[in-house]
C-alpha cells in the first residue's frame, strides 16, 4: 500500500491510499479519513460509495463528510467506483466501464477480467483497512449517491450482519427496470438469466435490512426517471421496513444536494453505531 496523500482535517487526517488489487487486477486508489479518535484507539466506519462518472475524491472533497464524521468520531472509507489504468476495457458512454463499476462483479468479457468491484468492496478493502487502520470493523454503516446508492443498498441487505444502517442520496432503486441497470447488467452479466440478486427493491421485497434505513432524493432530480424510488418505497411500504424516505423540495442530483444533508446522514449512522 502506498500514501498518496496526508492531511490535517478536523482534528483527524484525511489520508488517500493506493493499492494492487488482486480483486480487479489493477492499481486501486482509496480515500480514508480518521477522524482525532482513532490516535486513541479503533472507531466505527462509514462507507461512503460513489456514483457514475466519480473516483474516490468527487465525495472526499465535495460531500462534507469530514465535519460531521470528526464530530461524531466516525470514519470514513471512500472507495474507488471502478477499476482504472490502460489495460482496463473502458467504453465511450458515461454509464459504462471505467467510472460505472455499479458495485458487482462481471462475468461477461471484456469485463470479467477486472470489474469485480463487489469482490472489491465486500471482501479486498475491508481486509486491507482491518489489518492497517484502527478501525473497528465490526461497527460498520454504509452509504452512497446515486450508482452508489445502489451498492450501499445491495450490499446492506445481501451481506446480513455486516452493516449496522443504510443510507442513500438519491440510490438507483429499481435497475433491473431501468436503463441505469439494464444496460449495465446485460453487459457486465449477459442474458438476464444470470443477472444476480443486485436489485435494491428486489432485495428489499425478498429479505429487507436488519437495521434503519434512510433515503433522499430531490424532487428536482433531473434523473428521477432512472431511479425507480416509487418501486422501492411500495416495498418498504409493504415489508413494514424500518426507515425513512424523504423527498426534499427543489433539490437536484447534484453534490450542492449530498452536502446538503451529509449532516443528517452522518447523525443518523452515530446513533445505530453507537447504539
Amino acid at each position: 500500500m502506498k500514501t498518496l496523500s496526508e492531511n490535517s482535517c478536523f482534528g483527524g487526517m484525511q489520508g488517500v491510499y493506493s493499492h494492487a488489487s488482486e480483486a480487479c487486477k489493477c492499481d486501486m486508489t482509496f480515500g480514508l479519513f480518521l477522524p482525532a479518535e482513532a490516535a486513541d484507539g479503533p472507531v466505527p466506519v462509514l462507507w461512503f460509495l460513489s456514483g457514475l462518472t466519480c473516483t474516490h475524491e468527487n465525495a472526499m472533497v465535495k460531500a462534507g463528510a469530514q465535519c460531521w464524521a470528526a464530530e461524531q468520531g466516525i470514519a470514513l472509507v471512500f472507495p474507488d467506483t471502478s477499476p482504472r489504468g490502460a489495460d482496463v476495457p473502458d467504453d465511450e458512454a458515461y454509464d459504462l466501464g471505467q467510472g460505472a463499476g455499479f458495485y458487482i462483479d462481471a462475468t461477461e468479457a471484456p469485463w470479467d477480467r477486472h470489474f469485480k468491484m463487489w469482490t472489491y468492496v465486500a471482501e479486498e478493502l475491508p481486509k486491507l483497512l482491518g489489518d492497517n487502520f484502527p478501525l473497528d470493523m465490526a461497527r460498520q454503516s454504509i452509504t452512497g449517491h446515486s450508482m452508489g446508492g445502489h451498492g450501499a443498498l445491495t450490499m446492506a441487505m445481501a451481506l446480513k450482519g455486516r452493516f449496522r444502517s443504510v443510507s442513500a442520496f438519491a440510490p438507483i432503486c429499481h435497475p433491473t427496470n431501468s436503463d441505469w441497470g439494464r444496460k449495465q447488467f446485460a453487459a457486465y452479466w449477459g442474458d438476464e438469466a444470470q443477472w444476480g440478486p443486485h436489485d435494491a427493491t428486489m432485495l428489499m421485497q425478498g429479505m429487507g435490512f436488519d437495521g434503519p434505513v434512510l433515503i433522499d432524493t430531490g424532487t428536482d432530480d433531473q434523473f428521477g426517471d432512472l431511479l425507480g424510488t416509487e418501486h422501492l418505497a411500495e416495498a418498504m411500504a409493504k415489508r413494514r421496513q424500518e426507515g425513512h424516505i424523504r423527498l426534499q423540495k427543489s433539490y437536484d442530483h447534484s453534490y450542492f444536494f449530498v452536502a446538503s444533508f451529509m449532516e443528517d446522514h452522518v447523525a443518523f449512522h452515530a446513533e445505530a453505531l453507537y447504539r
